[in-house]
């Protein structure tokens, strides 16, 4: 997870990684796929350093 992220959003990576483990879906990739799924997210909430310096 990057530096920086909520509590909300450790808990969603958390979460999602062990859905793709036990659903056996992106075998080895599970933490990237969540990582990156989690930081579209962020980044579609304004939640990342670009966009709190942009406001």
């Amino acid at each position: 997870m990057p530096a920086g992220a909520s509590p909300k959003r450790e808990h969603e990576y958390k979460k999602l990684e062990s859905k793709f483990e036990k659903e056996h879906r992106y075998p080895g990739r599970e933490e990237e796929v969540a990582a990156r799924i989690v930081n579209k997210q962020r980044k579609e909430h304004g939640e990342t350093k670009a966009q709190k310096k942009a406001k």
